[in-house]
């Protein structure tokens, strides 16, 4: 599924949800609220007219930024709540929603459950492709096969330092490997 989605270049949640809300027909809404002990990061809560992703907004924006796109994967995934959360809990977080409905929508509460390490391995997946691709964007002279060159794992054989037949100007002979050279950085030989 990560590999279909469709991602911002650069990376961006709220583009991706301005996508998917279009792709689902309807709104979701973005609701800030403060961190609270004991209670989750990031909540996705769906009613008949829109759907609402709370989040921790005093937080760190890497940290921000991966409770958004897990409850993205939620929605990807077309995930429902399966555990209650307490009343004072939902009037903590949605004061302007009844306690009734809070507590049939929300509920997950730990990544114990399958659909919570779902959304987590979907976000981390998502997160991981979208650095690799602004990664490689920012990149000067970056091209694909470039970087499908780059990132690929050294042949079978290879030593520990350069790949197999790639040579950088400090290398002294070798044609591979780090005896008798190399960079002396490890790491592949990248220039």
């Amino acid at each position: 599924m990560a590999q279909e989605l469709d991602l911002p270049a650069p990376f961006d949640p709220a583009v991706l949800l301005d996508r998917l809300a279009g792709r689902r027909g309807r709104p979701i809404e973005l609701v800030p609220v403060a961190a609270r002990p004991n209670l989750p990061c990031g909540l996705l809560v769906s009613t008949a007219e829109a759907d609402y992703i709370l989040y921790a907004a005093d937080t760190s924006p890497l940290h921000r930024r991966h409770i958004l796109v897990h409850e993205i994967a939620h929605l990807l995934f077309d995930h429902a709540g399966s555990a209650p959360i307490t009343p004072v809990s939902s009037q903590a977080l949605l004061p302007h929603l009844s306690p009734a409905l809070v507590q049939r929508v929300l509920g997950r509460t730990g990544y114990d459950e399958p659909q919570e390490r779902e959304a987590e391995l979907l976000a981390s997946l998502i997160l991981s492709r979208a650095a690799k691709a602004d990664a490689a964007a920012a990149r000067p002279g970056s091209t694909p096969a470039l970087d499908t060159l780059l990132s690929a794992p050294p042949p079978s054989g290879a030593g520990p330092g350069l790949r197999a037949g790639f040579r950088t100007g400090f290398d002294t002979g070798s044609e591979g490997g780090s005896e008798g050279g190399g960079t002396g950085r490890g790491g592949g030989g990248r220039p």
